[in-house]
């Protein structure tokens, strides 16, 4: 192995939409440690997950294939522990199972949420994992050396405390380790009563409380002009900045931050209050596909290697990511015809011009699809709408449906006719999402040659 490839720290939180930092535009959030990365690195202004909910996103970023490539299209609701354990991404070739290949010395602390939380998978040495896909944040149970125990405290300090002895451990070896907080994940309560007591009298301007949107959730609908659960979303947020703090100062102090790359990013964006709903993409039914539930934060920080405090409008995704970090830490990328995904480093090292007007964004959450370039959006819904058409341009709120407009007709026929093309270019027919019932209740079963993916997913109940 080559002595000098990075370590490398990913921090994945759950549920944070770009708006929800500092160093983002966001003045009432308290984010010191996240805008810290952002001075030290590249932030990204237009980081979109594959999927807007947790499993399919967290899916796409260790494969680079999207959801009909992988499977999973909805929440991991069942298979995460035994009895009935499912390991999701078998057969699958992760980034991580590249990097143990090359001696990288990986580690997991946190949240997995791609079933069999119980056992360490695709190149993990070190695994202490969250059983499922949510937690309470006091006293939480968590899974270390295949045993689950329950640990007293706050679970983002005591994740926090793992990763720094993983890190401690692992010093004088290239480390990977994925940080993968469930901050700011609900529920929104059981946060520092001293964050809770800083944001007592915030005006959350950047949280408007909508009028409920006619799609949403009666879960997504009961925080709406809740000051109790903003307080305990930005508490959340700020504690995890605390502890993110923590690792950067450890890097610091071992004398490792310009050997160490550091990734800060979401798995899917979230809404406290935007367009009218609490939530993500699951946040109304039908499932949406708004700028805050499929934009991520994004930032890649090595003071000896990417330019320092710089912002970068390219389009880029979450299928991305895996040939761009092997391209980064100069590791060979097999090829895979299903992964979409392409190295953006040039625009790490700044060597093209950001913006480029081809680049267009693909997503999908089940039957969900949608394509996006830098002045239009156009969401298919399979197999009889609604459909919707947004000018970005003109309306970045997307508050104007202009998909009806004759005059657009055109345009709707070739947006669409792209997105056919590029999802069967990248589908595996019998994973192909787009027929399946999925309706955010959950995905229970592995689809596959016995397991028809009609079976695989709860209807909302």
């Amino acid at each position: 192995m080559n002595k000098k490839r990075p370590n490398v720290i990913f921090i994945l939180t759950d549920d944070q939409g770009p708006w929800a930092a500092g160093c983002y535009g966001n003045s009432e959030i308290h984010t010191p440690n996240i805008d810290r990365l952002a001075s030290s690195g590249m932030r990204f202004e237009n980081f979109f997950c594959t999927s807007p909910v947790c499993s399919p996103a967290r899916a796409s970023l260790m494969t680079g294939r999207i959801p009909s490539a992988h499977g999973i299209h909805d929440w991991i609701r069942a298979g995460n522990m035994p009895p009935a354990t499912d390991r999701y991404l078998d057969g699958l070739s992760c980034y991580t199972d590249v990097l143990h290949e090359d001696g990288y010395i990986n580690g997991l602390c946190g949240k997995w949420h791609l079933g069999d939380s119980l056992n360490p998978q695709h190149g993990f040495s070190h695994w202490f994992a969250l059983p499922t896909g949510s937690s309470r944040y006091n006293n939480a149970e968590m899974i270390q050396n295949g045993e689950v125990e329950i640990y007293t405290g706050y679970i983002t300090d005591i994740i926090t405390d793992n990763a720094m002895n993983f890190i401690r451990q692992n010093a004088e070896n290239p480390f990977y380790l994925s940080v993968n907080y469930n901050a700011p994940h609900s529920p929104f309560e059981g946060h520092p009563s001293e964050l809770m007591d800083f944001y007592d009298n915030c005006p959350f301007k950047t949280c408007p409380q909508e009028v409920a949107h006619p799609w949403a959730t009666a879960n997504s609908q009961r925080h709406l002009g809740n000051r109790e659960s903003l307080k305990g979303y930005f508490s959340a947020i700020t504690a995890m900045d605390h502890n993110i703090g923590c690792l950067i100062d450890l890097i610091e102090h071992l004398g490792l931050r310009e050997s160490t790359l550091f990734v800060f990013s979401s798995d899917n964006g979230y809404s406290c209050g935007h367009n009218g709903f609490w939530h993500k993409g699951n946040g109304t039914f039908p499932l949406n596909m708004y700028e805050n539930s499929i934009k991520v934060p994004f930032i890649m920080s090595q003071p000896s290697k990417i330019a320092e405090g710089k912002s970068t409008t390219a389009m880029v995704s979450q299928y991305d990511f895996m040939p761009t970090l092997l391209d980064y830490i100069g590791l060979n990328i097999n090829e895979d015809n299903l992964s979409p995904g392409r190295s953006f480093t040039s625009v790490l090292f700044e060597q093209h011009n950001e913006v480029q007007d081809e680049v267009v964004i693909f997503d999908e959450y089940g039957p969900v699809r949608m394509v996006r370039n830098q002045e239009w959006k156009y969401i298919h819904r399979y197999p009889y709408g609604p459909h919707e058409l947004y000018h970005l341009a003109n309306d970045p709120n997307e508050r104007k449906n202009i998909v009806d407009e004759k005059s657009k007709s055109a345009l709707v026929e070739e947006m669409r006719q792209l997105l056919a093309n590029w999802f069967d270019r990248y589908v595996i027919p019998n994973l192909d999402g787009s027929r399946y019932p999925v309706t955010g209740g959950g995905q229970v079963k592995k689809i596959g040659p016995f397991r028809p993916g009609e079976t695989s997913f709860l209807t909302r109940g």
